[in-house]
């Protein structure tokens, strides 16, 4: 989709983060945009940036796990800025801890906003891209989605999921409607509040967010110990401009991965090369953690 200037975009979670940085980048391209997110006050706060670069958005609260409300947003994005071309399927939370150990609420947290919050923009947003001429998705997967770093299961299983639900609907797009590209984005390490994702969550079953259940202390203090890494990895990571710029090349390039940190393509080699040889997999996989293993 080389000519962004006068069409129709819509970002889930762009409050913050990667989401408020895709939205100014294809505001600065002449892009009128809907904007969605579940924290009112910040959506509000990205709309107002949007604007001032003489475009129209619409801030529309939407929880995306919930497909009625994604719908709705898709209806007032057709109804309101005249057409859809760009989906940019981008909202998302994380938590982990020991696999065995995450209770099923926080399951069903991540599932529902990571993964069945593109599901849902996939069903509403895509036959509205086709009715109105072609565009382009972007599906938000991570460096997650082609590793398999320990303490992450519950981000890890939606980022993979979201990764060959993008693989399989690029074929079919490409066999029924060549006019819509799709993308599927794999950060690594970008300064946003992904790990603080908690302060949105809609309930509290009386578990923490970010640390596993744990019988043990050593275990409790291996996953705290965990997490203040990748807290730190996050604070020293790649700034939000710089991935959202790179995803309005691929849109206008119609490339299907966007892979924001070539520095990281090793560890892919690696954990497929571990599979084909039916080995271990690594701690390796993540920046910041080793276990010495190749």
């Amino acid at each position: 989709m080389e000519n962004l200037e006068g069409r129709v975009g819509v970002i889930t979670g762009a409050a913050s983060g990667i989401g408020r940085a895709m939205a100014v980048a294809f505001a600065a391209e002449g892009m009128h945009l809907a904007l969605a997110d579940v924290e009112e006050g910040p959506l509000g706060d990205t709309a107002e940036l949007v604007r001032a670069e003489g475009v129209n958005a619409l801030a529309v609260p939407t929880d995306v796990s919930d497909p009625e409300a994604v719908e709705h947003l898709a209806e007032r994005t057709v109804s309101e800025l005249g057409g859809l071309h760009l989906a940019c399927n981008n909202a998302g939370v994380s938590a982990g801890g020991l696999s065995w150990e995450v209770d099923l609420d926080t399951w069903n947290w991540v599932l529902g906003v990571n993964l069945f919050g593109v599901i849902h923009g996939l069903r509403s947003f895509t036959p509205r891209i086709v009715a109105s001429g072609g565009g382009h998705i972007v599906n938000t997967a991570s460096m997650a989605g082609l590793t398999s770093p320990p303490g992450m299961s519950p981000y890890n299983v939606s980022k993979h999921a979201v990764v060959t639900l993008s693989e399989a609907m690029a074929v079919e797009l490409s066999m029924t409607h060549p006019e819509v590209g799709i993308s599927v984005l794999c950060p690594g390490w970008v300064r946003t509040r992904i790990h603080e994702a908690d302060r949105n969550r809609p309930s509290d079953p009386g578990a923490p967010i970010d640390t596993a259940v744990a019988d043990e202390e050593g275990e409790q203090a291996a996953m705290e110990g965990m997490r203040d890494i990748v807290e730190a990895l996050i604070e020293g990571g790649l700034a939000p401009e710089a991935v959202a710029h790179q995803v309005v090349d691929a849109v206008r390039e119609q490339r299907p991965w966007v892979l924001t940190h070539p520095e990281w393509m090793e560890m892919v080699r690696n954990r497929t090369e571990r599979i084909i040889a039916e080995e271990p997999p690594s701690v390796g996989f993540l920046p910041g953690l080793s276990d010495g293993a190749g």
